[in-house]
């Protein structure tokens, strides 16, 4: 049963969600997409700079626009891509890595593609959105290839090794559903914590955004870091206001002191 711990002083809020955290035997953290922001990739909302400052990213990615013209969503794509693939793990991804050492039971449900938790060494992590590190062909008979899969190729999209059609990046494109898998593995994490950590994500993005209310349901209590209030922030229990490389750090500090004492 989850219980409202509001508090108007951010130090005993930190500390009483330290406190929280401390007795989680079965912890969910769900992040979106302004625990990349901090690692400089861009949010799909944002302005893009210099060529791409034209387009709109929502118009982009979608099955409409890469049927109309596959070339020019790709190199779309190969420039999204790179900024990620330069991107490194922020200090809100590290001490998200850091709980998993802590407590009995983390799992991270992310809308990020960026395989960035992973790479901060969070080892059980959902991506609800897919993998910019994984492609299939455009009709999904063949799966799970990687760059190195086609570095070699030339043409742009490359062609699937298996049948021929073009290669598409295997995330979520607006007007697709979520991956039944991720989606179903989602909704039991998220009714089976004891405790749902919410960072980065503004509430928004459905049916992603579901999760922790799913979690709120089943009696989990819900912690939001952000750097504003937004439509989650209203139903949480505790709300710790500025950005995860920040607030992170920060608690996993003050939940090993609550581990320890």
């Amino acid at each position: 049963m989850s219980e409202r711990l509001d508090d108007p002083r951010p130090d005993d809020v930190l500390q009483t969600a330290a406190r929280v955290l401390a007795r989680s035997a079965k912890l969910a953290v769900f992040t979106g997409a302004g625990v990349s922001k901090e690692s400089g990739i861009p949010t799909f909302r944002e302005p893009e700079t210099g060529l791409w400052a034209q387009y709109d990213p929502m118009q982009l990615a979608t099955p409409e626009a890469y049927r109309k013209d596959p070339a020019f969503v790709w190199s779309w794509y190969e420039h999204r891509f790179g900024v990620a693939a330069d991107a490194e793990p922020n200090p809100g991804h590290l001490a998200i890595a850091e709980l998993e050492r802590l407590l009995p039971r983390v799992v991270v449900i992310t809308q990020n593609i960026d395989g960035l938790h992973q790479r901060a060494g969070s080892s059980q992590v959902i991506e609800l959105h897919g993998s910019m590190h994984s492609f299939r062909c455009i009709d999904g008979r063949h799966r799970g290839y990687s760059w190195d899969d086609f570095a070699e190729q030339k043409e742009k999209p490359p062609r699937c090794p298996e049948c021929g059609d073009y290669l598409r990046p295997e995330v979520v494109w607006f007007g697709e559903g979520l991956p039944p898998d991720a989606f179903n593995a989602a909704q039991r994490l998220s009714a089976g914590c004891d405790v749902m950590l919410i960072v980065g994500t503004s509430g928004v993005v459905y049916p992603a955004a579901a999760m922790p209310m799913v979690a709120k349901e089943a009696g989990a209590t819900v912690i939001d870091v952000n750097p504003e209030r937004d439509a989650l922030s209203q139903t949480c229990d505790l709300f710790l206001r500025g950005p995860g490389g920040e607030v992170l750090p920060e608690l996993v500090l003050a939940v090993r002191s609550h581990l320890e004492a």
